[in-house]
């Protein structure tokens, strides 16, 4: 079918404060960049000034007609020495929720999106002494200033991401490759999310809080070969089953171990879902499968995983499901509507309640360790001009949420003439 109609499902855009935002901070991430770490020398210092420039984003997010805007806090500007709040820094998200509030746009806020201040990595990051602690005062203290404007809670973004790259792969900071570790990381993360969760209600009953999982579509290399079968069912439950369930009832099955104090329950109100692409398995380790089409970073497309992911965790953990990043790498705007056009159709057709998409990015942004050459955006970033020009693919999103889904019109412009590229070489753990 050439066009199809989205009438339970409202489009939005996605950001982090880090990879958007700006400014000569103490983070993690810029540490770790400071540190050499980056694949091109850049840093987040620069990403696209939007700390700078809120007034001229709100007006590119109400041209593309979004209704829903998810964006994060960066905790190292609200609280840069412990236990004190920088008013000036509460002030400027105070205004820019209200703005967007104003606009017709709700903000979904992340607490934590990879991101650390520098203290308290000094005091151990996610496996010190007083994280729990740290976590739950900046939580509070955000939710308290921002609950006239915003009602809908990420405490944790991608928890095994996060967890795997910094201290699995060592590939992010802070460079550990650890299992204990990379488990105690999952172990804490999960213990905070449900702490947070209950927190956020007490304060806020009729918020909607919940995790944006990074769910990947596991599958055997060979489907034939019973150690690819195993290793696939084995990575599953390893890199996003175990801690998904932790994080959502408080059940902390191995290699997880239940916490002292934890009660069983649900502790979500939505199933956040970031769907990207398909790993193809032999081993404890990720890989992509050969004649397949890929984007720029060599990630699989493959739509499908989209309702294969959404479908297990709705059975899973019953409720609505918000797809809180979808998007793909992609420089020249070569393939993006395609991507656009072949993922939204999933969500067209499978029957899943998805409330909610928000296409990642909003503009190109600093991608953590591949810094500034990846392009998510919907809209282009000159990063030495700081100019935002509006992509084919934008007029395209634009244009599907003017109709509410995607037209025949729309189609034969912007998708039909649209082809993936295939990669050729495989590439598996």
């Amino acid at each position: 079918m050439a066009g199809f109609d989205l009438p339970n499902c409202e489009l939005g855009v996605a950001t982090a404060a880090t990879q958007i935002e700006g400014g000569d901070l103490d983070t993690n991430w810029h540490r770790w960049a400071a540190s050499g770490r980056i694949a091109d020398g850049s840093s987040p210092a620069r990403a696209a000034d939007h700390w700078n420039r809120v007034a001229e984003d709100l007006a590119l997010l109400s041209e593309l007609g979004v209704k829903h805007y998810r964006m994060g806090l960066e905790w190292a500007r609200v609280e840069p020495n412990p236990g004190e709040f920088d008013a000036d820094a509460i002030a400027h998200y105070r205004d820019e929720v209200a703005a967007l509030r104003a606009a017709g746009i709700t903000p979904l806020v992340t607490l934590h999106h990879f991101n650390l201040p520098g203290w308290l990595v000094d005091d151990g990051g996610w496996l010190g002494s007083g994280m729990k602690v740290a976590f739950g005062r900046f939580a509070r203290r955000m939710v308290t200033e921002l609950s006239a404007w915003v009602d809908e809670w990420i405490p944790i973004n991608e928890p095994n991401v996060y967890a795997t790259l910094g201290f699995s792969e060592g590939v992010w900071p802070p460079g550990e490759k650890s299992l204990p570790r990379t488990i105690k990381v999952l172990q804490v993360q999960a213990e905070v999310h449900i702490a947070t969760y209950q927190m956020i209600h007490a304060l806020q009953p009729a918020a909607r809080v919940g995790t944006a999982n990074h769910l990947r579509a596991f599958a055997p290399a060979n489907p034939s070969n019973p150690v690819h079968r195993l290793a696939s069912r084995a990575s599953d439950w390893l890199f996003q089953r175990a801690v998904i369930k932790a994080m959502s009832t408080g059940v902390f099955d191995l290699p997880l171990r239940r916490p002292s104090g934890v009660v069983p329950g649900r502790y979500y109100d939505f199933q956040g879902v970031n769907y990207y692409t398909r790993s193809s398995v032999k081993g404890l380790a990720d890989g992509m499968a050969t004649g397949v089409p890929v984007n720029d970073l060599g990630w699989e497309i493959y739509p499908a995983g989209l309702t294969e992911s959404c479908r297990w965790i709705h059975e899973a953990y019953p409720g609505p499901i918000y797809l809180t990043e979808n998007g793909t790498a992609d420089a020249t705007d070569a393939f993006r509507s395609r991507f656009l056009y072949d993922h939204l159709q999933e969500v067209a057709t499978n029957g899943l309640p998805i409330e909610r998409y928000y296409h990642w990015c909003f503009t190109d942004n600093w991608e953590w360790a591949e810094g500034e050459g990846p392009r998510f955006g919907l809209i282009e970033l000159d990063y030495q001009t700081q100019q935002r020009t509006m992509k084919e693919s934008g007029r395209f999103y634009a244009d599907i949420i003017a109709h509410g889904g995607v037209t025949a019109e729309a189609h034969q412009r912007w998708v039909s003439s649209q082809h993936y590229r295939r990669n050729t070489e495989v590439s598996n753990g």
